[in-house]
């Protein structure tokens, strides 16, 4: 039976056995993304601008796939080394191949990634790539007092054009989906994740669009303005909420780095390892409020569409997360608490690790950083990466080990 504090030196062992591999997968994902961001920042100027831009959302979009691939990639290696598949493999259970896990995979990474605000990295890269880029044609017009199109790729989309490709990207993604829910082969499950990041990202322009000209109206109904005056009056007249207000907002994003984000990683090795769910019945399954479910379920069909489109928000992003709370909880609860600990370690160590290299080296030559950077940035990436592919591996694999050491199901 296997210690959930053992966590750490189970990670080491899945590192040392599999660090050739991991390099391989990361390294080939960076060149990917290099190419394919540095292509995007090339695309996008010259004649036929708005075509320009719709190629360059695309290659957007690939490098997002590309992610995707590189994280399953690497938790795929991991497979053969962690005991749970070897106890499958021994019961008579054959292991995936890596393209099946990637098809099964991608609609759930789909949603995941876009739900906790992932892409937003990429745009940023992207838009940080575009203007150093084109620094000196950027530089040339603020000094000259001209209009400049660098560092607009994802904005200068006309909302006309961003509605017509995002009904499009929304039909493949309806096509793939149903392809995806009645069992079809084939890399429809790819297809559908990459309609649905094309979906979001073709449809941002449209989006802002609209949103804006809906604040305009809204902002001074009757409702919204009263809303805001309820706010404002409770700021006033509650005793400690502004202070309650200000301690949650403090805490939360600390809580959401040290605990929702591994775990949310974490759902994503689970939906390569083959213990996945993102349903509500399976996270209510035993419980009182499974009977809430079945009621709902017997409900006018109005009444439950309702209820999705109010709460899909809320369930794309905690169910899943807290189906895989549940299931590592099997393994016992220090277990989750220990994958948070190593998780912020990692992250932390990494961090004075870097600013010791950089001491280490140090800055005597002007603009030595310029060249020096991005093999720093470069190494330590590839080490937290591979670690905390790791470390989530470890996780699985000790929770799923012990539940099945004592009698119980580690599935969905």
């Amino acid at each position: 039976m296997p210690s959930p504090f053992s966590l750490p030196v189970h990670t080491l062992r899945l590192l040392g056995k599999c660090a050739l591999p991991l390099i391989l997968w990361f390294s080939a994902g960076e060149l990917v993304r290099f190419a394919l961001l540095y292509g995007a920042t090339e695309v996008a100027y010259g004649d036929f601008r708005q075509v320009r831009l719709v190629a360059t959302i695309t290659l957007l979009t690939l490098v997002v796939l590309a992610a995707m691939t590189v994280v399953t990639g690497m938790l795929h290696t991991l497979r053969g080394a962690l005991w749970e598949i070897r106890a499958r493999a021994a019961g008579g259970v054959r292991d995936e191949r890596f393209f099946r896990a990637l098809d099964r995979v991608a609609p759930a990474f789909a949603v995941l990634y876009l739900a906790w605000g992932f892409h937003v990295e990429d745009a940023r890269d992207l838009q940080q790539m575009d203007i150093f880029h084109h620094f000196y044609d950027l530089t040339d017009a603020a000094w000259f007092g001209e209009e400049t199109q660098v560092g607009r790729s994802l904005t200068d989309l006309d909302w006309r054009v961003s509605l017509g490709t995002m009904a499009v990207a929304l039909g493949l993604k309806t096509l793939f989906a149903k392809l995806v829910g009645k069992g079809k082969s084939g890399f429809y499950g790819f297809a559908a994740a990459f309609s649905e990041f094309a979906f979001v990202f073709y449809g941002l322009n449209a989006t802002i669009a609209v949103a804006d000209a809906r604040s305009e109206w809204t902002e001074h109904r009757a409702v919204v303005a009263g809303t805001g005056d309820v706010l404002a009056r409770a700021n006033e007249g509650i005793p400690g909420w502004e202070a309650v207000r200000d301690a949650v907002s403090g805490i939360w994003p600390s809580f959401v780095d040290a605990v929702v984000i591994p775990l949310a990683w974490l759902t994503v090795a689970m939906l390569v390892f083959g213990a996945f769910a993102d349903d509500t019945r399976t996270l209510l399954r035993g419980t009182r409020f499974e009977r809430g479910v079945d009621r709902l379920e017997e409900s006018h069909d109005l009444t439950q569409k309702s209820f999705d489109r109010v709460t899909a928000g809320f369930r794309d992003r905690w169910v899943p997360l807290a189906n895989s709370f549940r299931l590592v909880v099997k393994g016992g609860a220090p277990l989750f608490g220990m994958m948070c600990l190593c998780y912020v370690a990692i992250a932390v160590g990494a961090q004075y690790a870097d600013r010791a290299v950089r001491t280490l080296i140090g800055s005597q030559v002007d603009w030595a950083w310029f060249h020096l950077g991005p093999p720093v940035d470069f190494a330590r990436d590839l080490l937290v990466t591979a670690v905390t592919m790791a470390l989530l591996a470890a996780t699985f694999d000790i929770a799923a080990t012990r539940a099945r050491l004592r009698g119980q199901s580690f599935s969905a």
